[in-house]
């Protein structure tokens, strides 16, 4: 189907974006400090997925794509950028707002600690794999940075992820071929550690951890840590 992988990022944002004008959470009034969070956060990502595309360690099925490109990647996959991180920054607001205690606030630190470990041992053992190594290194010093600074918001960021995921689950499934004929987004099996979640390599759970981190880390920081959503 041409323009699938477009179709998916439009379903992906509907659903936040219709709800962001809701009266209790009004999301739309963090939208100033959310897009210029997305811009800084995308000037990493853009360049990372430029690089790995044209070294062929993940790549597009042009069967599914509307055949727009910018800096040479899918128009879908700019966009992907923009819709994911919306809406899990939208998950992040709601739970904010109707989740009034800090559900992992004893136990966020030794999750990080245990996924530090964990990610460093794998990532030390695969250097050969490029998205394997970068990501988990990536996102090991990301979890440090926050368990030594002991960011006052992170322990719900985490909840956000955890939920998070379970939309990532039904839409990177869709995309990695779970469904359809091929993939729309194919890996090169020499850079991953081909362990997979379903259709889903491993390593794109903790890509998601790393770009959403980030994301809200800029986003928090425009807002001030303090501030909460209202």
């Amino acid at each position: 189907m041409k323009g699938l992988y477009l179709l998916v990022d439009g379903l992906t944002l509907v659903g936040p974006l219709l709800l962001s004008f809701d009266k209790k959470v009004a999301f739309y009034k963090n939208w100033k400090s959310l897009f210029l969070s997305l811009f800084l956060m995308m000037l990493v990502f853009v360049p990372w997925d430029v690089a790995f595309t044209e070294n062929q360690i993940w790549g597009f099925n042009e069967k599914y794509l509307c055949g727009i490109y910018l800096f040479k990647l899918p128009i879908e996959e700019i966009l992907f950028f923009i819709v994911v991180p919306y809406a899990c920054v939208f998950i992040y607001a709601c739970l904010n707002y109707y989740i009034k205690s800090d559900v992992l606030l004893k136990t966020h630190r030794t999750i990080s600690v245990i996924l530090i470990i964990v990610l460093v041992v794998t990532a030390a053992c695969n250097l050969e794999k490029l998205y394997t190594t970068i990501t988990f290194f990536g996102t090991s010093f990301f979890l440090l940075y926050h368990v030594f600074k002991k960011t006052p918001w992170f322990s719900k960021f985490l909840l956000a992820y955890f939920v998070s995921i379970v939309p990532f689950i039904i839409v990177n499934s869709l995309l990695t071929g779970s469904s359809i004929e091929g993939e729309v987004v194919w890996y090169n099996s020499d850079h991953i550690l081909n362990v997979r979640l379903g259709t889903i390599p491993v390593e794109d759970l903790f890509y998601s951890l790393l770009m959403l981190g980030l994301t809200i880390h800029i986003f928090e920081n425009f807002r001030g840590n303090s501030k909460k959503f209202r």
